[in-house]
């Protein structure tokens, strides 16, 4: 993959893609967040064609003022009569674009995925936004895990993902077809009933797989997640501790002793150890 991954979710499907997404109707728009560029349809602005209309007709009286004067300043007619054309047909195309539902293009290029399956769509639309809090705990794990680093392999499980959810939805549809076909009326012996079969555990076999090899970077991503969060937690917690002792020890005039190191400590541990196993994932 690139440096960057795309991804794109309408009513209809899901698209990962390291390239930029295209519309195939409507106005999309484009939020960075690490190395993943969300894109999100726009809703459609309502206005119907006579709107539409109405508004290219009111554009185009100052545009013919503004040709005329142009004609009698000396410049040939017809240059501000293609000006004036030109402008009100970019208006119209933008407003005709703006009134549609957005819905993305398929990518036609072997390096993008497009999930339409509503399961393999909603086990991504979930990576998502595990990824989200994930990338929302590296402020606090400055110094512990490098953001350069846990974007490139957040973003790698992320199109991994992608990949594998794929295949399965291709395997979905295969299995769906093998289970439709009828074989009760061939002979025990027909070599149709017996590659039926063959196929049917061949993908059974690859169905498995596939849903472990999901289920093994989603864990990763929940697991960093998870330590992330923990560590933040156990932070906050310490550091109402340690007020709380202190104050205390202000108010009975005892020595404050700070117990907090060795959890922190060992939460530290743990979130080095979940960035391990996703770079490992990815």
């Amino acid at each position: 993959m690139g440096t960057e991954l795309h991804v794109g979710v309408d009513a209809e499907k899901t698209v990962v893609s390291p390239y930029t997404l295209k519309s195939r109707s409507g106005r999309l728009r484009r939020n960075r967040v690490g190395s993943v560029v969300e894109t999100v349809p726009c809703a459609p602005s309502g206005r119907t064609a006579e709107q539409r209309t109405v508004f290219a007709a009111r554009l185009a009286m100052p545009l013919i003022l503004l040709a005329a004067a142009l004609g009698a300043a000396g410049l040939s007619w017809w240059l501000g009569a293609a000006g004036c054309a030109g402008i009100i047909g970019y208006v119209w195309r933008r407003q005709a674009r703006a009134a549609q539902v957005a819905a993305f293009a398929v990518p036609r290029d072997p390096e993008s995925r497009v999930l339409w399956t509503a399961a393999e769509r909603a086990a991504f639309d979930e990576a998502l936004v595990v990824a989200e809090r994930v990338r929302a705990t590296w402020p606090v794990l400055a110094g512990m895990v490098d953001p350069v680093a846990a974007d490139r392999s957040l973003t790698r499980a992320l199109d991994e993902l992608a990949g594998v959810l794929a295949r399965r939805q291709d395997l979905r549809r295969l299995r769906t077809d093998l289970n439709g076909v009828r074989v009760a009326d061939l002979p025990a012996d027909s070599p149709a009933r017996a590659a039926i079969a063959e196929q049917a555990g061949r993908a059974e076999e690859l169905w498995q797989e596939t849903g472990a090899a999901a289920d093994r970077i989603v864990r990763g991503i929940e697991t960093a997640a998870r330590a992330g969060e923990g560590f933040l937690r156990e932070r906050q917690v310490a550091a109402t501790a340690r007020h709380a002792e202190r104050t205390l020890a202000r108010v009975t005039g005892a020595a404050s002793v700070d117990g907090s190191g060795a959890e922190l400590a060992d939460r530290t541990e743990a979130v080095i150890a979940a960035y391990r196993s996703l770079m490992t994932v990815a």
